[in-house]
């Protein structure tokens, strides 16, 4: 049984535990729950009512949080000639061919997203068995294998995020920071559940999105009203 510090018992007693908040609610609670003396990621955790054993149920895809995380991504682009210079331009923090496969081969993973245009991925190819595991390989389903590099390094860059649904049928993202705004909190979230209903899959049957969940790195989460979550991406 997990034993809770003093600071978390209170600010748990700021959370009705059975109820469901409406997403302004919940977002106005957020920073209070956050008991770090930094400022903590604020991260949703969406249960949903798939099988990603399916691959016709499995749920996955990316969307721009209209207030980004709070953290800079550090962005790498596997190109050549001009698309590397189109990478350079659009913020890369590192850009290359061979030489960054070696780099990366001998140990190098001072990065978090991997970008690669369509003619190098069979040269980054030699990288599966240390970026697959790690969630680092490109891949065109989640935008990360483009010819659009100045798209793909700028939408990352402000704020891009990818989801996927992991083997239990839930989905962990970060939607912002313990010192963001409540509406800005709200905006992110209502943004996110919005891009995973047009991302349910045909295979999906019964109810879709089960349960949201915020919470801080470290405090009590609080349960989100999903209906109020898709009425506010609308408005």
């Amino acid at each position: 049984m997990t034993r809770h510090g003093k600071k978390y018992l209170e600010a748990a007693k700021l959370v009705e535990p059975e109820r469901r908040y409406e997403i302004a609610e919940g977002a106005e609670l957020l920073p209070k729950l956050s008991i770090t003396t930094f400022d903590g990621t604020i991260e949703a955790h969406l249960r949903l009512g798939v099988d990603p054993r399916h691959a016709d149920q499995l749920v996955r895809g990316t969307v721009v949080l209209p207030h980004g995380t709070g953290k800079t991504s550090r962005v790498i682009v596997f190109a050549q000639g001009e698309k590397a210079q189109e990478a350079l331009r659009a913020g890369a923090d590192d850009v290359g061919g061979d030489d960054l496969v070696k780099k990366i081969d001998a140990g190098w993973f001072e990065f978090d997203v991997a970008i690669a245009t369509p003619d190098m991925m069979g040269t980054v190819g030699r990288l599966g068995k240390k970026l697959g595991p790690r969630g680092l390989m490109p891949n065109p389903k989640s935008g990360t294998v483009t010819f659009d590099i100045e798209r793909a390094v700028s939408e990352i860059k402000s704020g891009r995020i990818e989801f996927k649904v992991d083997r239990a049928g839930i989905v962990h993202v970060p939607v912002g920071r313990a010192s963001f705004t409540p509406e800005q909190l709200a905006a992110n979230v209502a943004t996110l559940v919005d891009a995973i209903q047009r991302a349910k899959p045909s295979g999906a049957k019964g109810t879709y999105m089960r349960t949201l969940t915020l919470a801080p790195t470290m405090g009590p989460g609080v349960h989100i009203d999903i209906p109020s979550a898709l009425a506010a991406a609308n408005t």
